[in-house]
């Protein structure tokens, strides 16, 4: 029966990393997360080197049942197991102490049958001991009894000095007790135990000549010499326990260790050496959002941010909101829940049950327009949890998800939704995706595949204890007593002014701190949670939505809190300034750009207004726009913001012609009616595929209509009938499809040697609208009457079709 790695772990009251790193040094490949089942005879072989290492654990598995020894002890029994043939003359009594065993014996002695021994025979049975008589003792080599306090216990001698050695030392010379020498209590000199052989020495390792040379700047971190390795960080850990170092992943090694484990797997390496005058200070310019390094003593542990991802429609909101509920710690929410695109949950560890973990979730949509956001996710996040619908599978989007979180390096666990549906088939799932390089556990990969069903809540504490498990192995940490740095997640314009939901990744934000994220800046005024609840402080990997900024930031800036108000202000206005001036000078026209400029001004040109929601729609719907590529038509969006379509849209709009597209916002009263003046086109949607497609469909009508041309027919001129009166008439054969009236062409020899249409289709005396193949027929052409025998004269037709981008 196979046996999982965690089931280990627990067997043993040990933590899953310490478990993986021992597998992984006694090169058992299966074991690649805690989730990996191993076959009995490995297990059985693991859990032996294991014990080997913790002898107190071996120890009390294996401490054997402790029998109550009768009060009396067989008095024969003790006489023959302590005597041996030949049976040796009784020891005499000596008036010093021995070690010994004695036995009392409780009168009467019992009657006991004489045991029966193989070999050797037994002595004759010699008289019993009376009550109180010395029965025998026990010699126990080599395990002399402590000496008793100023008690001489003998001497230890010495080899001779060489000559120039330096005297021995003064601890060597005289004992405990200021005499010379050390005696035994028997009187015997001590003799030292011979030296144990040395330990074999740890494997070295010689890096080619020809490898590649890896350059690292000191201090040497584990971490850093994994990803500059490509190797996983336990896996380098576990080497350095060969070698006999010990250090977790953000401590520093030895320059001469780190040569060791670049030659292992055939790389080269150097430090890297600091240029002449690196060192020195030179006066500069003080920045207002110094970003200080973390010592490692500072930093503390932290939850994991998990994203969830997917494909639309596979079940991703519905599993947050299972997820949501699952929160152990959630009291009473102080207000109306929020959706703030993050929350933090609290459950019990899987390994100590005692102690509630948490976990924060960042939500991000499921459409393809979002990718932006979700990249931006996948850069904040730790884990990413690929929803995939066991009913569906794999779909693009999902393929999207997918490389977005190979792109951030971020650890996948796969979550197959919908198990409970009638055409749920999860194996479909992890085929389609070991395809795209996620490999299950099960199969010998290293992907947690967990099957979920948002419905019936099945699997969802099993998808939890995964996510703590991975991030276990991750060692997640920061700096908790610093000042507060983070990313942006969701940003909207509310009746209390802007807002924006922030992630800190280190430090901890407070009421009252100074804010700076990109060109807006203010001072924190509330922090509030997805339940509403106002906070005094946020955390590291804590999410919270932030009142007190004077503009409403995009969606991933980076923020960081600064002790001076005054300098936020200056710094805030100077990337005002420099935005400002960039837009600028790439709308001025010079002469090597004028006919670009020229040519950009006659091509047609779709312009539009968005207004949004959030600022995080804002952004994914003007992404999805500018990536509508055409050569003959172009989309500008004039204007993007957040918040209610107003008139002074209005007015933008009608001034540049443009077209005001609304995502999950409402219109003005006032804006409405100046729109219907104005005749300003507004259009509100619920659903982003409908604003992209009619906007594709908007920018396709402003082309012109592809031309399509059909032959309708051939003929041949067979004889030139010259007319007293008019252009002369071509006698033809019709070879191929039918003549009608309209567009024709003359060909000579392949050429085109004349376009117009039919001015006459006779059929003998008779004037005809077409004339099919294989017929005779008389054809007159407008403006045109240089037929030759030979000539061929095409019919076509000419036909619009609408362009397509």
């Amino acid at each position: 029966m196979p046996v999982r790695i965690y089931d280990i772990a627990k067997k043993f009251g040990l933590e899953n990393k310490e478990i993986l790193t021992k597998a992984k040094s006694l090169g058992i490949a299966a074991a690649k997360v805690p989730s990996s089942s191993l076959d009995k005879i490995s297990a059985e072989w693991l859990e032996g080197e294991i014990l080997k290492d913790h002898p107190a654990i071996a120890a009390k598995i294996a401490a054997p049942v402790v029998e109550e020894k009768p009060k009396a002890p067989p008095v024969e029994e003790k006489i023959q197991i302590i005597s041996a043939p030949p049976p040796p003359p009784p020891p005499p009594v000596e008036e010093r102490p021995q070690p010994e065993f004695k036995v009392e014996v409780a009168p009467p002695p019992p009657v006991i049958e004489k045991p029966k021994l193989v070999a050797p025979p037994p002595p004759p049975k010699p008289a019993g001991p009376r009550v109180g008589d010395k029965v025998g003792f026990i010699q126990l080599p080599g395990r002399p009894q402590p000496p008793r306090i100023g008690e001489k216990v003998g001497t230890v001698k010495l080899p001779p000095s060489r000559p120039g050695a330096p005297p021995p030392r003064r601890d060597d010379q005289r004992g405990r007790d200021g005499r010379d020498g050390q005696r035994g209590r028997d009187g015997r000199p001590l003799q030292r135990e011979p030296a144990k052989p040395a330990a074999p020495q740890a494997p070295k390792f010689v890096a080619p000549e020809t490898g590649e040379i890896i350059i690292i700047k000191p201090p040497i971190i584990v971490r850093d010499l994994a990803n500059a390795l490509k190797q996983k960080p336990f896996l380098i850990i576990g080497d350095l326990m060969k070698l006999g170092v010990f250090a977790t992943v953000n401590q520093a090694i030895d320059e001469k260790i780190a040569q060791q484990i670049c030659a292992k797997y055939g790389f080269r390496f150097e430090v890297e050496k600091r240029e002449r005058g690196g060192g020195t200070v030179h006066a500069v310019e003080k920045k207002v959002e110094l970003d200080i390094e973390d010592k490692p003593e500072q930093l503390k542990p932290r939850p994991p941010v998990v994203t969830i991802m997917g494909h639309v429609d596979h079940g991703k909101t519905s599993l947050l909101d299972v997820i949501r509920k699952a929160n152990v710690a959630a009291g009473e929410a102080g207000g109306i829940t929020q959706h703030i695109g993050a929350y933090t949950i609290s459950v019990p560890h899987p390994e100590r049950k005692t102690e509630l973990a948490q976990i924060t979730f960042l939500d991000t949509p499921g459409h393809a327009a979002f990718s932006s956001m979700r990249a931006r996710g996948a850069n904040v996040t730790d884990v990413v949890v690929l929803v995939v619908a066991a009913n569906d599978g794999v779909m693009p989007q999902t393929l999207e998800a997918l490389n977005h979180a190979k792109a951030a390096k971020v650890p996948i666990l796969v979550a197959v939704n919908k198990i409970d549906h009638p055409n749920a088939n999860p194996l479909k799932v992890r085929q389609q995706l070991q395809d795209k390089g996620l490999v299950p556990d099960d199969w010998g990969g290293d992907t947690i595949f967990v099957d979920v069903s948002a419905l019936t809540k099945q699997g969802i504490d099993k998808l939890l204890e995964m996510i703590l498990l991975q991030a276990d192995l991750l060692e997640l940490k920061a700096n908790p007593d610093r000042r507060a740095k983070g990313n942006v997640i969701e940003s909207g314009v509310e009746p209390g002014g802007p807002t924006a939901t922030v992630l800190v990744r280190k430090g901890t934000l407070r009421l009252g701190d100074i804010i700076l994220c990109g060109e807006f800046y203010g001072r924190v005024r509330a922090l509030i949670n997805e339940e509403g609840q106002r906070l005094k402080e946020a955390a590291p990997s804590v999410a919270v939505k932030v009142l007190g900024l004077n503009g409403v930031p995009d969606a991933g800036l980076e923020f960081s809190v600064v002790e001076d108000e005054k300098a936020a202000r200056e710094l805030a206005e100077q990337r005002f300034q420099q935005i400002r001036t960039e837009n600028q000078e790439a709308k001025k026209v010079t002469l090597e750009n004028l006919f670009a400029t020229l040519e950009a001004a006659q091509s047609k040109t779709l312009k539009v207004v968005v207004k949004a929601d959030t600022q995080g729609s804002v952004e994914a719907i003007v992404d999805a726009l500018n990536k509508i590529e055409s050569e003959k038509v172009s989309l500008e969006v004039i204007h993007s913001d957040v918040g209610t379509i107003t008139e002074n849209d209005v007015a933008l709009a009608s001034a540049s012609a443009a077209v005001i597209l609304g995502f999950h916002t409402r219109l003005d009263s006032t804006a409405a009616e100046k729109a219907k003046r104005e005749g300003v086109q507004v259009k509100l949607y619920a659903i982003i595929y409908e604003l992209i497609d009619d906007v594709k469909n908007s920018l396709a009508g402003l082309l012109e209509p592809d031309i399509k041309e059909s032959i309708v027919g051939s003929a041949e001129v067979r004889k030139v009938f010259e007319l007293s009166k008019g252009a002369p008439v071509a006698g033809c054969m019709v070879s191929t499809g039918r003549i009608v009236r309209g567009k024709v062409r003359v060909r000579r020899r392949k050429d085109v040697i004349y376009e117009g249409v039919t001015q006459s289709l006779r059929r003998f005396q008779d004037e005809v609208n077409e004339v099919r193949a294989g017929m005779e027929c008389g054809i007159r052409i407008e403006g045109f009457g240089d037929f030759q025998v030979g000539d061929a004269i095409e019919c076509y037709s000419i036909e619009k079709v609408a362009a397509k981008l």
